[in-house]
């Protein structure tokens, strides 16, 4: 840094090397950039807003053990960060409000689906259910913004691919859509007790933004429109 004009922020009398104290000023920088965010805040902007050559990952990692254990902890979303209250504090700062209505077990088997078999379309969700979807039903995902439509299958009919989302990683306290349970630990948390088919197993989920080979981006942003070409009058299953 003392190259670019800058004043270092330690002198030699301090006892950080020029390295440090470049780490130790992209820690701050990043810090309060995460701080003034109003949203989580990706990788990519923060780096953007860091000297070149900065270490984005160590100045995370290091805020991340700094802050372990206090009220706000460092908390990681896809490639996404922000500060969050430390669980066990939640309660202080909770507020009395009208419980909201819970999702019906249709949503929630649709909401599995896509996060395991990402991308899917509603044929294939409907598959994997054994019974037709309705519109509402994604409707309320949707709503939601757990998932979200990702492209278009291409296939006849060219049927939308679904997707989740951060807020689907973030209501659910998961750093990555790897972080779903497996089925080991399906099995040891009790939903497998009887003897499973031969060959049965559970997806390794990936969230990839990347549109894939056997997918087209999307003609429009508009969902609403895109769910009545998806659902033809009548057809609500």
């Amino acid at each position: 840094m003392s190259g670019s004009g800058e004043t270092p922020l330690f002198d030699a009398e301090g006892g950080l090397s020029a390295q440090q104290a470049a780490a130790l000023e992209a820690e701050r920088i990043v810090e309060a950039l995460l701080f003034a965010a109003g949203e989580p805040l990706d990788e990519a902007e923060m780096l953007r807003r860091l000297p070149q050559g900065a270490d984005l990952s160590c100045a995370l990692s290091a805020l991340r053990e700094r802050y372990a254990g206090r009220g706000v902890t460092l908390t990681r979303v896809g490639k996404k960060w922000f500060f969050r209250t430390a669980a066990d504090l939640a309660w202080i700062l909770a507020r009395e409000q009208v419980e909201e209505k819970k999702l019906s077990r249709a949503a929630l088997e649709t909401l599995a689906i896509i996060a395991y078999h990402q991308p899917a379309t509603r044929a294939e969700i409907e598959d994997i259910r054994g019974v037709a979807i309705s519109k509402g039903t994604l409707d309320v995902l949707l709503d939601t913004g757990w998932i979200r439509l990702r492209g278009r299958r291409k296939a006849p009919g060219r049927p939308i691919t679904y997707g989740t989302t951060d807020a689907f990683l973030m209501h659910f306290g998961l750093e990555q859509i790897g972080d779903l349970p497996g089925l080991d630990d399906l099995r040891a948390a009790g939903l497998f007790d009887g003897r499973l088919p031969k060959g049965f197993g559970v997806p390794q989920p990936s969230d990839d933004a990347t549109l894939r080979d056997d997918e087209d981006p999307l003609e429009s942003e508009e969902a609403p429109q895109l769910l009545e070409l998806e659902f033809p009058e009548g057809d609500e299953g």
